[in-house]
């Protein structure tokens, strides 16, 4: 039994250490993207971003079937959520995460009441999309793009990235 555990240890690691040289690969130098807030965070309008794949039960749901072509690949589009988005509205999509805490709790993966509570504006819309990917190229080039349109449209003074 230890041996199966360290070869699935092995296999992890490797997958681990692909999917990251991936991502390095496309990375140019440049400098860190630091604004400096105009006012106090208080009177600032916050919006989450998370890698959960959160999707609304009215909406679409991500594409599974992206992933079971190509398992390194993983459905590059997002969806948007709004403020008032509750843990029964949703539904989580993602193949690499226990979704049963987040269908428990939706602030364990995009935590909005708690958002609510700490800060004066919460955004109107939240996003999030499927963090799993060893191409990430997709994504990068159509959905973050779309994203920080509607952020900036928004007039949206603090993101909040929420890795899962």
């Amino acid at each position: 039994m230890a041996e199966k555990k360290v070869d699935s240890y092995r296999f992890l690691h490797g997958v681990e250490r692909r999917m990251l040289q991936r991502w390095v690969s496309l990375s140019r130098e440049t400098q860190i993207p630091w604004t400096p807030l105009a006012r106090p965070l208080s009177q600032c309008t916050v919006s989450l971003v998370s890698s959960a794949g959160i999707a609304l039960k009215t909406d679409d749901a991500f594409d599974p079937e992206i992933e079971t072509q190509d398992p390194w690949f993983a459905d590059p589009s997002y969806r948007v959520l709004p403020q008032t988005v509750r843990t029964g509205d949703i539904e989580v999509c993602h193949r690499h995460i226990n979704r049963c805490f987040a269908e428990q709790d939706l602030n364990s993966v995009l935590p909005t009441e708690r958002l609510q509570e700490l800060v004066g504006a919460a955004a109107s819309s939240h996003f999030s999309y499927i963090g799993y990917t060893l191409r990430p190229e997709r994504l990068l080039r159509e959905s973050v793009p779309g994203i920080v349109r509607q952020l900036r449209e928004e007039h949206i003074d603090v993101v909040v990235l929420i890795p899962v």
